[in-house]
């Protein structure tokens, strides 16, 4: 195997693309031995849409990802008036190169056109698919189209007003690193997929989809609206249908872990998918909606293992056993962090002891007793931090 495909790197280059292409630039992570699941962007965006999802997939599957043509770092292989098919080429040539030839599939958008265009043309190589928030048919032809001719012209920097709209709702704040990268997308590349886009329309077709099928939408999205999912979710045969409040087209983004938890129960990880599911209702309803979605937001390629492991270890392993009630973890939390010294976890958990029903002064004995067995040094620091905890708590719109 060519050095550059092998799991946990990637390449554009290596044996020459069955079409005569340059390869799309990919990414291979998790065992080499693993079932494979290939990962489709979508149009303006690179295969980093996925950095959340990442690292609990590539626990039990080997996850490749790819980049569009002229997109990341994939050359723009398409010619204008390119096809779901030409696209769909391409992605068979990545497999192809890494020798798989069977896989689990899910994309975005554009990507999830091209997967349900691979269930319905090599269903002997699809072994599941997922569509996110994508459709049959993404409208007329014709509006596809005038976007490819005025970005030929003007270049993908003036798309990207129109897309922070339809990406994302107003309350997400992490929308910068995607609009600078869809302003240095290839004007050629991004235009050639929106001829592919132009020219795809399988709503007569669905039925012959074999694959098991799960169609994510989001509630809140412009581009491809929730009837978009549920003429999927109809019309493919068996197909589960899952609809994430508070999103818009990139839900994987602005809403990650519900997309994963779905699709981890799709693959066939149900337990791990319990423990992730299980580990993030307690962490909201112990650190509240607020601050579980700053840490979500801010997730990346670096921080997402992490995250990952302390949603379903500390919060769905531990926070879930029946042994202790909320209140006493929280007392037991409070002294441990006391006499680890660590203060901004410890503010962090004083807000969480008022919401699992412990009151100030039932806070301020867990102090006094952790001054005893902790140290008064430890015990005085952390007066101080939940002092000024509990006045913010206090004061109108905490």
């Amino acid at each position: 195997m060519n050095p550059a495909h092998a799991p946990g790197t990637s390449g554009t280059s290596g044996m020459p693309a069955t079409s005569g292409a340059p390869r799309l630039h990919h990414r291979a992570e998790g065992p080499a031995s693993a079932p494979a699941l290939l990962l489709g962007p979508s149009l303006g965006t690179s295969l980093a849409v996925w950095d959340p999802q990442v690292p609990a997939l590539a626990r039990d599957h080997r996850v490749v990802r790819w980049d569009l043509p002229g997109h990341g770092d994939s050359p723009s292989a398409l010619p204008e008036g390119a096809t779901i098919a030409d696209l769909a080429a391409l992605v068979l040539d990545v497999a192809d190169s890494l020798g798989i030839d069977r896989f689990h599939y899910a994309g975005i958008s554009l990507g999830g056109a091209v997967g349900a265009w691979l269930a319905l043309h090599h269903p002997e190589r699809v072994s599941s698919l997922t569509m996110v928030c994508s459709s049959a048919w993404f409208g007329p032809a014709d509006g596809w189209r005038e976007r490819a001719a005025v970005v030929r012209a003007k270049g993908t920097g003036v798309m990207a007003e129109s897309a922070v709209q339809r990406w994302f709702t107003p309350a997400f704040d992490g929308a910068g690193p995607f609009l600078e990268h869809l302003r240095g997308v290839a004007a050629d590349g991004y235009a050639a997929c929106c001829d592919a886009l132009a020219s795809y329309d399988v709503r007569a077709e669905l039925g012959g989809i074999a694959a098991p099928t799960l169609v994510i939408g989001g509630r809140d999205d412009p581009a491809t609206p929730p009837a978009h999912a549920r003429e999927l979710a109809d019309g493919i045969p068996g197909a589960t249908l899952v609809e994430i409040p508070g999103t818009a087209h990139l839900a994987g983004v602005e809403r990650p872990e519900p997309v994963l938890t779905a699709l981890l129960a799709h693959l066939g990880d149900g337990d791990g998918a319990r423990r992730y599911a299980a580990g993030m209702g307690v962490r909201r309803a112990v650190l509240g909606d607020a601050h579980v979605d700053r840490a979500t937001a801010n997730v990346d390629a670096f921080t997402a293992d992490f995250q990952d492991f302390i949603t379903r270890y500390a919060w769905g392993e531990i926070w879930t056993r029946p042994g202790l009630d909320r209140r006493t973890r929280s007392c037991v939390t409070l002294t441990a962090l006391v006499a680890g010294g660590h203060l901004e976890e410890l503010a962090m958990h004083v807000r969480a002891a008022l919401r699992n029903g412990l009151t100030p002064d039932e806070i301020k004995e867990v102090l006094l007793q952790s001054a005893v067995y902790c140290g008064v040094p430890a015990a005085n620091a952390a007066f101080a931090v939940a002092q000024r905890t509990l006045r913010e708590s206090q004061e109108p719109n905490r």
